[in-house]
């Protein structure tokens, strides 16, 4: 097939595109290359697959209408995985019009580039962060997500809404991925695994949240792309037992599905903190802070439906995961002698 997806010099677009390069399907990436984070790093991991010759790369921004429209009329992909975001809920507390653009008027581009191309899947990524209020654990998509509490997190709800509508009007096939905290080789410098690791082989203290009492489904890069191919290869259908007098948020009369992509398995902070401190063999010195604006105390994936729909759900065992980034890490960074 071919496959355009945006967001290609990004964490999880890098190792997607690998792994579709491999099977032989064509990539035609999409990636505006901004400096949200260490430009060098996109660059790095666009190398890796830059000379692939069924890859080729295109430097847009997804919120350009018209770049966006012509790349759709000229490469007429068969199926779309759109990744692109403004990513990360603290900064959008700082920077709210970098997700409207990006987020909200970039999937509106993405939506009708499908439209009007026959595009015969869009698979989307959306966000745990959606669960925003929500206690009830683990997170259910068939639980209502009304209570964002960062506008990140809106716009990724926003996101699912648009694409129903879209499926509904237009018969567009669309399925949107909750990602539960990705971690691995290549991850993003903003996570808190890199800023963790970035900090203690240098010595310094590292900042810990809500006073370690907190608690994520932290979920392995590998898990994540398995999870994003299988589910781009089962085209979205209508749910033949939609009950619109007790509507479920997770499926519709519309081709169109939401699922959990997480580990299953919720773990506190402070055990993932100790997991790296034996993959570097070094003790954290620890600076305890409170909750931040936007965040949430715990987060834990029901996986449920995500098996049930393509036979697969995460499992990397957390210190597993971590050691294979610090791995990773000390070899793209060099040792810290």
């Amino acid at each position: 097939m071919k496959i355009l997806l945006t967001g290609a010099a990004g964490f999880i677009g890098m190792h997607c595109i690998e792994r579709l390069l491999a099977r032989g399907d064509s990539v035609v990436g999409v990636d505006n290359l901004n400096d949200y984070y260490d430009v060098s790093l996109k660059h790095d991991r666009l190398a890796r697959i830059a000379t692939h010759e069924n890859f080729s790369n295109h430097v847009i921004s997804v919120e350009d209408r018209d770049a966006m429209a012509e790349l759709f009329a000229v490469e007429q992909p068969d199926r779309v995985i759109h990744l692109a975001a403004q990513a990360g809920v603290r900064y959008s507390l700082e920077n709210p019009h970098a997700y409207i653009d990006a987020n909200i008027q970039g999937f509106m581009n993405i939506l009708e580039g499908c439209r009007h191309n026959g595009v015969e899947h869009l698979v989307y990524a959306s966000s745990s962060s959606v669960y925003g209020g929500n206690e009830l654990m683990p997170f259910s998509e068939h639980h209502s997500v009304d209570h964002p509490v960062s506008l990140y997190a809106a716009t990724k709800k926003a996101n699912e809404l648009m694409a129903h509508t879209y499926s509904h009007l237009y018969g567009l096939p669309t399925t949107g991925l909750r990602f539960f905290t990705v971690y691995g080789p290549w991850g993003r410098p903003d996570m808190a695994l890199f800023k963790f690791t970035n900090a203690m082989r240098k010595g310094e203290a590292i900042d810990v949240y809500n006073s370690g009492q907190m608690v994520r489904d932290f979920t392995y890069i590998d898990d994540i792309v398995e999870g994003v191919i299988r589910v781009l290869d089962k085209v979205a259908t209508p749910n033949p037992d939609f009950d619109p007098l007790s509507p479920d948020p997770q499926s519709s009369t519309a081709p169109f599905r939401v699922f959990n992509i997480g580990n299953g398995n919720p773990t506190p902070l402070m055990d993932y903190i100790g997991a790296l401190e034996t993959a570097l063999g070094v003790t954290a010195k620890k600076n305890m802070m409170p909750m931040q604006p936007g965040d949430v105390p715990a987060t834990s994936a029901d996986t449920s439906e995500l098996a049930d729909w393509v036979g697969f759900a995460p499992d990397t065992d957390v210190r597993i995961g971590v050691q294979r980034f610090v791995d990773w890490y000390v070899s793209y960074f060099g040792r810290n002698e």
